[in-house]
């Protein structure tokens, strides 16, 4: 966490959670939901619903160094004294692979693989030190080639169980109140 961040934290101890107006999607894109984006339906159904795409890099950079979770498995950004819980298509993390098969998370942080698993829709999820995510789409032929020649075996899983295996929550916004 940013040092700043910590600061307006302390300054600023009582500001309430923002819900719903920050989404990651699969492929590692963040969302700006206003409040008529979150009105047309939640962030997971896509569509209209995703909201505006942000592309820029300090700010994406800001995001992603201040990304965390808390103890209930709600992943949020800390924007200074403001935690802006994050709506997740699929899960927490999106993993890069490289060409050596390292892995980096959509923040651009390193990842040490734990195990790989394999939805009922063919999408590959990988745990690592950092926690659960999915391998980009671009990245899935690198999978193939670490199956193949690195040894990876990827357990066969149903995605509706993922969040409470690994402990996450993809719409904090759907908790019940005190949650």
């Amino acid at each position: 966490m940013d040092d700043i961040v910590r600061q307006a934290i302390a300054k600023w101890p009582n500001v309430p959670d923002c819900y719903g107006w920050l989404g990651l999607d699969a492929r590692g894109g963040w969302y700006l939901r206003d409040a008529q984006v979150q009105a047309a339906g939640p962030f997971a159904g896509g569509g209209a619903a995703k909201g505006e795409l942000l592309q820029h890099a300090n700010l994406l950079a800001f995001i992603g160094r201040n990304y965390e979770r808390d103890a209930r498995g709600c992943w949020f950004f800390q924007n200074g004294p403001q935690r802006v819980h994050v709506e997740l298509e699929v899960a927490p993390w999106v993993w890069r692979i490289a060409a050596d098969l390292s892995l980096a998370a959509h923040t651009g942080v390193p990842a040490t693989l734990e195990h790989g698993l394999l939805d009922e829709q063919g999408r590959v999820f990988l745990k690592t030190d950092l926690g659960l995510g999915l391998v980009h789409s671009l990245d899935v032929d690198l999978v193939a080639t670490a199956v193949e020649q690195a040894g990876w075996v990827l357990q066969e899983v149903q995605a509706a169980d993922l969040p409470a295996r690994y402990g996450f929550v993809t719409s904090p916004q759907q908790l019940p109140a005190g949650h």
